[in-house]
């Protein structure tokens, strides 16, 4: 299988020129300049000189035009394939009477054609089934392992692929089974099959009649019920037997489904564009498709969105491309020199240049100027008006021609480019990859209609090179260069071709290459050679010498191929003007080549004729009916290559001129004025004319004619340079010096010249001058006493002389080395400021430089210690701040403390004395931190901390603190796992502080969704504190306080806003009254929704915990479960409410006590003591109301009702339940109660034993019936609580709901309200729905787990 690209990865950039304006005056010569490095890439662009702008000549208002339509994924050659596929396999189902309807397999359409693919090379169906390797099938198709996606894709494949593939290869068809026969056999039953694919005639799968298939698709959109028969022999192989009907249509389906895609190409819009009306299109679907102004839109990601559009099956995008508008009818993007317009001075100039596309396939250099006809696209450009995805496939010019593109203005065009020696290559790939198109159409790729991605074709070893081209820049294309590409937006380009003398061996390729492949050409190559041939003088001079290479090639093959005419017994010739007959009169019937020198033909079969290379193809007649329509005789082409020879040979001649000019022969003298002085020189003037020759012959750049220069220039320079060393002081100044071995030199060049220099004795006097002056040097500098100024003006004057003397440089040597040392001793002066050890080290470099002296030597050794030294305390500075290891500071100390005698700047010295001042600043710090009256907080701690760390010197005091941290980081923990839930979204600061906003029921629930989310993340904010006020404990406090008063006045107010809300489970509810909202987002309605005891909003229950009856009625002696309602656990928080686990008071006086053993002060730790102040404050008020004698009285009744219960007969074998934690024993019946209460202990529904039954699926399902059957029987109150005593205990209850911990007290209140009210059967009965599905799930995934375990056991066994 083929690699899926995901994502387009860009091929590498073609090269890129930019030329100078020297340069760019010569189009072909510069193109034949870059040609070696670019006809590499195939492509390459050409950026102009920047002052390079022509004017857009077109008629903007006038420029109509019908654009193509181009459909994106149908241009791509494997995407092509593959729906052709599915256009087949589709044509097969609409025949049965189905629709195909292609399959999701991993949230992606199934690519049909892929799976088939892979399929046949793994061995076909029948081969991948008895090998069980549907699995590698997947993962050949890049699906992921472990999804028993292999099995999906087999039922895929036969039910969809398989019936096709079979029918294509003519298999037998058989009846298939009738519903009667899948009604008696089991199996059969077994297997029916859902599904909305497409249903095949014989397997079940269609409808009886039409209006039934068609009454499905419309009910059920092809959802029908199917079966599928497997045979007895193997249950892998399925049935592809066809019914009695589908045996009829056999013919005709073969038919339609191996009919050949239809030819590629694009059809024309039928809407007419103006460049306005068009761009607004443009740029409209490119704003509306990438949601984005189109010049926001990167080009990468319009290249990957394009790869990825012509590479998908599924999405069908269309766009209109205006290409190939001839720029003859239209008019073109360039000036064009013409008598109806008058153009501009600078419109003239780009008229006339050669980068003009109009000009430049009709340059002198170029082939094409020698073809009259104006060939549409060759000679006359063809103009582009592009869109968004607008594509060109990938092709190469006609006849390999070079073609250039501009781009004039607009959005980039992006190409892509294949050189010539890999266009083999890239036919090869394709053909490989898509055999399927090149069957019907072995020329696809000379239609410009297919496109296949860049990574496709690298991956298989073929090189592709990229470019952006930006309007005003060029792309040129090489012969047989293959390329393609796509625009980035509304844009408008221009291109033509042309061809070089280089292109002619390619052209003749190219025919030799449509000859094989039986394809039309443009024009004649044998007429274009001919007709350069028969006007030679008019060619350039390399352009005669291609002519004649290809000429003298030509003749021979005539020669060859009139000779086998000869043998075969063809004796008549008659002339043939073949260039005055049309092309479709003189093309080969066999190979459509284009006929000039000669062709077969036959008298009796006037309509037909044939290249010499296929004369056996022409006809059956006899060889004396046949005869030759020829040119050119064979005496005649051999006088044509004449001409050219002579031509080309025009250059050699002139050459053998040069070689001779330029011996020197005595008698030979000319006269040349130069600077008006006049010279005699031999043979001057006969170099010059020779040299003019060059220009009037275009012959080439020659390594002759540079060396005629060379002769000329060096005369003259030498020339220049006696004048120079004749001439005036000032004029000495300004020349270059020459050595006196050049002057010596110089004189005997003179005399070598083939010239006679008058001043020669001039120079002769300045060599006496040079010579005196070498003498007093040597004088001075041989003196002890010379003073520097003397040996200044002796420098001086022998700088004057115009010749450069050996004394000159000794003399320059000794006033260096003496400015050297005064520099050197300045820098080293006690009373200097220190330089640094950059300048340091040039003073050494400057004196290696200068020439070796004892004191120099001496200096630079001294100087070269002080730099060692220094160097070596740099590199200790560097690795005290480097390394890992750090050091102490008084190590850091004492470096600087040695380091500070060297009278040298050292940069890492000045660093390690900072890092030590941070260092002392930090110990500082932390000692004032820990001295202070309050202990640290921890942020202070964490950033001494991070800061210490950074600093590369060793700190004790930082491991103290670390170790502070740590602690306070393992408490911190600790109370998080004490408090938070798993996977709790609150942080534990949020959870002991107060709910400030508790009474806004959208904020509340809002933050509690963005903590979910993961996207609210402040601690403080409820609380209204920022991270200073943390470390304020008072403000702590008085925060924690206020929170505490909004959070009740809060909490009340939202229990009467829900309190109004209309209840799910009444029947009815009016419109007017508000809705509660689930944590899910939906509105409770009907059965399983349950009421928060302290927000009074209403929940799913399956969206939330809720409390289990089970678990709670657990027997103890000295209670009565069952009996006892009030002491269920019925109670329900909302996960709004009920934030965190809340631990016992003993917990958190725990981890209180451990607060204070830490030295770090925490905002948890303060919040902390808050809570625990609040919740024993609330603890304090409630065993006061608890102690009351009203309550202690309902206390009573419950003990005395708990006891009478206790008393009572027990059944010989009552039930029991799984146990739970004992309740307080605060249970009472009120006297009305009591016969009801009697009646259920006589039924035997008792619970008081203490008996225990093992959990398992029977008893929690009979323990859940029980309850069931009990609820109707349950009456109450059993107390009777006076509004006096009811109203504090609810008030109690409602602030303790609130507190984040768990108070017995809670619970005895709960207790005492429950009783004093009728038993909410509706809650009970809802959780013990709740329960009932929970029971169920768990037993289904427990027979799950029991059937593993047994398998492994019996895989042990075995």
């Amino acid at each position: 299988m083929e690699r899926v690209f995901d994502d387009f990865l860009p091929p590498p950039e073609c090269p890129v020129f930019e030329p100078t304006w020297a340069e760019f005056r010569d189009p072909l010569g510069y193109i034949a300049k870059i040609r070696p490095i670019a006809e590499k890439s195939g492509i390459c662009k050409i950026r102009p000189p920047e002052d390079w702008q022509p004017p857009f000549a077109v008629e903007v208002d006038n420029f109509r035009f019908t654009p193509r339509i181009q459909r994106l994924n149908e241009l791509e050659a494997q995407t092509t394939v593959k729906l052709n596929y599915l256009d087949q396999i589709a044509k097969f189902w609409e025949i049965q009477g189905s629709s195909l309807k292609i399959p999701n397999v991993e949230r992606k359409i199934l690519d049909l054609y892929s799976l088939n693919k892979v399929v046949t090379e793994e061995g076909g169906y029948e081969a991948i089934c008895k090998d069980r390797r549907w699995a590698r099938v997947a993962q050949r198709l890049n699906y992921p392992q472990g999804k028993n996606i292999g099995s999906l894709l087999r039922s895929h494949y036969e039910h969809i692929i398989y019936p096709y593939e079979m029918f294509q290869s003519g298999a037998n068809l058989v009846p298939e089974p009738t519903e009667e026969d899948i009604e008696k056999n089991p199996e059969l039953k077994k297997l029916q099959i859902y599904g909305a694919g497409p249903k095949m005639m014989g397997l079940g799968l269609m409808a009886k009649d039409k209006t039934l298939r068609k009454k499905g698709k419309e009910e059920s959109r092809g959802d029908e019920k199917v079966s599928l028969s497997l045979s007895k022999e193997d249950s892998l192989e399925p049935c592809t037997e066809m019914t009695t009907r589908l045996q009829k249509n056999h013919s005709c389906t073969q038919f339609e489904c191996k009919r050949p895609p239809e030819a590629f190409g694009f059809e024309q819009a039928t809407q007419e564009y103006t460049l306005q009306s068009f761009g607004e299109m443009a740029d409209s679907f490119k704003a509306d498709y990438f949601n984005m102004p189109v010049h926001m839109v990167p080009t990468e990601l319009v290249e990957k969105e394009f790869w990825r559009l012509v590479s998908s099956i599924e999405e069908d995008v269309t766009v209109e491309y205006g290409a190939d508008i001839h720029s003859k009818e239209f008019g073109s993007g360039f000036p064009v020199s013409s008598s109806k317009q008058n153009l501009s001075p600078e419109e003239k100039v780009y008229a006339s240049s050669g980068w003009n596309l109009n000009v430049m396939p009709v340059l002198d250099q170029s082939v094409l100027c020698h073809i009259n006809a104006d060939i549409s696209g060759m000679k006359v450009p063809w103009l582009y008006v592009g869109m968004v995805f607008s594509a060109f496939c990938w092709h190469i010019e006609d006849h390999w021609s070079y073609s250039i593109n501009y781009l004039h203005w607009g959005e980039p065009k992006t190409w892509y480019g294949v050189p010539s020696l890999a266009a083999e290559h890239l036919e090869e790939v394709m053909k490989m990859l898509t055999p399927e198109l090149f069957e019907s159409q072995p020329d696809l790729l000379h239609q410009l209609v297919t496109l296949m991605n860049p990574n496709t074709l690298m991956s298989h070893g073929v090189p592709v090179v990229r470019t952006n081209q930006c309007a005003g820049e060029f792309v040129i294309t090489f012969p047989r260069a293959y390329h393609s590409g796509f625009n980035q937006g509304y844009n408008f380009a221009e291109a033509v071709n042309f061809c070089t003398a280089d292109w002619l061996p390619a052209g003749r390729q190219c025919i030799e290459h449509y000859r094989r492949l039986r394809r039309y050409c443009v024009f004649s190559h044998e007429e274009l050679i001919c007709k350069m041939a028969a006007f030679p003088e008019k060619l350039d001079l390399n352009l005669a010498v291609a002519v004649h290479k290809e000429m003298f090639i030509m003749v021979q093959e005539e020669r060859r191929l009139r000779k086998a005419l000869l043998e075969k017994g063809v004796t008549e010739a008659e002339r043939e003007a073949f260039e005055l007959l049309p092309d479709d009169e003189r093309q080969c019937i066999k190979c459509k080549t284009t006929c000039f020198l000669s062709a077969l033909a036959c008298y009796d079969c006037p309509d037909s004729l044939v290249c010499l290379f296929h004369i056996s193809d022409l006809c059956k007649c006899p060889s004396t009916r046949q005869y030759l329509r020829y040119r050119y005789t064979l005496d005649e082409l051999p006088a044509m290559l004449h001409k050219l020879k002579v031509r080309a040979e025009s250059f050699d001649t002139w050459a053998n001129k040069v070689r001779v000019a330029l011996e020197v022969e005595d008698g030979q003298k000319c006269i040349l004025f130069i600077s008006g002085n006049l010279y005699s020189l031999l043979g001057f003037e006969e170099l010059k004319a020779l040299k003019s020759e060059v220009h009037e012959g275009k012959f080439p750049n020659h390594e002759l004619f540079q060396r005629l220069k060379n002769c000329l220039s060096e005369a003259e320079v030498y020339i220049t340079q006696i004048l120079g060393l004749v001439s005036g002081q000032e004029a000495r100044m300004k020349m270059p010096q020459v050595t006196l071995t050049q002057l010596q030199v110089l004189l005997e060049k003179i005399d070598s010249l083939p010239c006679t220099i008058p001043q020669i004795e001039a120079v002769k006097d300045v060599l006496e001058q040079v010579k005196a002056y070498q003498a007093e040097a040597r004088e001075a500098l041989a003196s002890l006493h010379s003073s520097v100024g003397l040996l200044q003006s002796l420098l001086e004057r022998g700088q004057q002389l115009g010749v450069e003397v050996p004394e000159t440089h000794q003399l320059r040597q000794h006033i260096e080395q003496v400015q050297w040392l005064d520099e050197v001793k300045q820098s080293l002066a006690p009373a200097a400021q220190r330089g640094s050890l950059v300048i340091m080290q040039g003073l050494l470099v400057m004196g290696a430089k200068i020439a070796s002296s004892p004191s120099v030597d001496k200096v630079r050794a001294e100087l070269q210690e002080l730099l060692t030294v220094a160097e070596c305390w740099e590199e200790k500075a560097h690795f005290c701040l480097k390394t890992r290891e750090k050091h102490p500071p008084s190590i850091l100390e004492a470096i600087i403390h040695e380091a500070e005698n060297i009278p040298v700047h050292l940069p890492n010295i000045q660093a390690l004395k900072e890092t030590l001042n941070k260092a002392q600043a930090w110990i500082a710090d932390v000692n004032e931190i820990q001295n202070g009256d309050h202990y640290p907080c921890l942020d202070d701690l964490e950033g001494l901390v991070a800061v210490g760390r950074d600093l590369p010197v060793r700190l004790e005091e930082l491991r103290q603190l670390e170790q502070q941290v740590l602690t306070a980081h393992s408490w911190k923990e600790k109370a998080s796992k004490t408090f938070l839930k798993k996977n709790s979204c609150y942080t534990l600061l949020e959870v002991l502080c107060p709910c400030a906003d508790a009474g806004s029921d959208s904020t509340k629930r809002s933050r509690w969704m963005e903590k979910e989310l993961g996207l609210y993340k402040s601690d403080t904010e409820l609380l209204g504190l920022s991270a200073q006020d943390f470390r304020d404990p008072g403000s702590v406090i008085l925060a924690f306080k206020e929170g505490e008063q909004k959070e009740i006045k809060g909490i009340m107010q939202l229990r009467r806003i829900n309190s109004a809300k209309a209840s799910p489970l009444a029947s009815s509810s009016t419109a007017a009254s508000a809705a509660s909202i689930c944590v899910c987002g939906q509105v409770p309605a009907g059965v399983g929704a349950l009421q928060c005891d302290l927000c009074q909003d209403w929940f799913h229950g399956w969206c939330v915990s809720v409390p289990r009856l089970l678990n709670s009625l657990r027997p103890s002696p000295t209670s009565s479960p069952l009996l006892t309602w009030w002491e269920w656990d019925t109670k329900f928080l909302c996960p709004l409410c009920m934030r965190s686990r809340r631990p016992r008071l003993e917990t958190i006086l725990a981890l209180l006590v451990a607060l204070q053993r830490l030295p770090v002060r925490l905002p948890e730790g303060e919040a902390l003591q808050c809570l625990t102040e609040r919740a024993i404050n609330w603890q304090g008020r409630a065993r006061q109301a608890l102690a009351n004698e009203d309550v202690t009285a309902l206390l009573g009744r419950l003990a005395t009702l708990r006891q009478h219960l206790q008393a009572e007969p027990r059944p010989e074998e009552p039930p029991t339940y799984p146990p739970a934690p004992v309740s307080d024993p605060l249970r009472e019946d009120s006297g009305h109660n009591m016969p009801k209460v009697q009646d259920l202990l006589e039924k035997g529904y008792s619970m008081t034993g203490p008996e225990k039954l093992a959990p398992g699926e029977g008893s929690s399902k009979r323990d859940l019936e029980l309850l069931s059957s009990l609820l109707p029987q349950l009456t109450g109150p059993v107390l009777e609580l006076p509004e006096a005593t009811r109203a504090p205990l609810e008030e109690l209850m409602v602030e303790g709901d609130l507190l984040e911990v768990t108070l017995d007290e809670n619970y005895s209140i709960q207790q005492l309200l429950q009783a004093g009210q009728p038993p909410n059967l509706e809650r009970i009965r809802t959780l013990l729905e709740l329960e009932k599905l929970e029971h169920q799930g768990n037993r289904t995934k427990g027979r799950s787990l029991e059937r593993r375990r047994r398998r492994r056991q019996q895989q042990k066994v075995g």
